[in-house]
């Protein structure tokens, strides 16, 4: 299907006041989806608690933190940004589903800001990732987790993991624009959880075999991992590597690299859609 012209624009107010309106729509309509199909909402917003609890109460126990301190109190920064890392398989699923059902196709026809369907989709999964985040911080703190260093750092956590999981978003975006079909998007989960596993978020990297813990620590997870442990005045356990040593930097420059790259990327794929 080819795309019509965008509706007469006028100055540039009138462009960034529909953009923003158009892709505030596109949201919308994602969101909603959620409404009509609880059952999406128990097992998206279901299965970090139930992480929480599976690695926090069952291996628990037998994990030990380098330097000392209470494992559950390391663990959830690990959880709460493998959370939001994750997430961005949800992105991928989603737009490859609006890809091959004809929505993309649909919006692309209408006289809508051409930033909208990605930006739209963008700002849905970060107010679910929000959302995500609040009920995991909610299991937390009935667990025990504590935020030791005042709301001001809590919050600078809170954006850093959210910082992380925009990024990641354009991550999404544009595999789902790649793959052929959602079965496929469903497939890079196989990538996905490697990647989330072999960080700082469980496990300290100092304990893993020297070439693996480095890997680890240079994961992008991992800087945000012990970024917000950080700011949450929980056990951090630092390997003494430099990239750990500089954890908030790296948490800020890692997602800006992510975005600068992937976004270009997921924007320029769909424009290419239907060509």
């Amino acid at each position: 299907m080819t795309a019509v012209e965008p509706r007469a624009w006028g100055p540039a107010r009138g462009r960034l006041h529909w953009a923003l309106a158009d892709s505030w729509n596109v949201a919308r309509r994602s969101l909603t989806h959620y409404r009509r199909q609880p059952l999406a909402i128990v097992w998206q917003l279901g299965f970090p608690i139930l992480s929480v609890l599976l690695y926090g109460y069952v291996f628990g126990s037998a994990m030990k933190v380098p330097g000392g301190g209470d494992y559950r109190e390391f663990l959830m920064p690990g959880m709460f940004a493998t959370t939001m890392a994750l997430g961005f398989m949800n992105t991928a699923v989603a737009m490859v589903t609006d890809v091959g059902k004809g929505v993309v196709d649909r919006f692309r026809s209408m006289p809508m800001a051409p930033s909208a369907v990605c930006a739209g989709r963008g700002l849905a999964d970060l107010l679910v990732a929000a959302a995500e985040l609040a009920i995991l911080v909610a299991t937390a703190l009935a667990i025990g987790w504590r935020a030791g260093d005042g709301p001001a750092s809590a919050v600078g956590a809170f954006g850093l993991l959210l910082l992380l999981r925009f990024s990641l978003i354009w991550v999404g975006v544009w595999l789902g624009l790649l793959v052929p079909d959602p079965e496929s998007a469903g497939g890079l989960y196989a990538i996905a959880f490697p990647v989330t596993m072999i960080s700082s978020a469980l496990v300290a990297p100092s304990l893993m075999p020297g070439w693996l813990g480095a890997v680890a620590a240079w994961n992008p997870i991992s800087s945000t991992v012990t970024a917000t442990r950080e700011l949450f005045g929980n056990p951090v356990a630092s390997g003494g590597t430099w990239v750990e040593e500089h954890a908030l930097l790296m948490s800020v420059a890692w997602p800006l690299v992510l975005t600068a790259v992937f976004l270009p990327l997921a924007v320029q794929r769909f424009q290419r859609l239907s060509r």
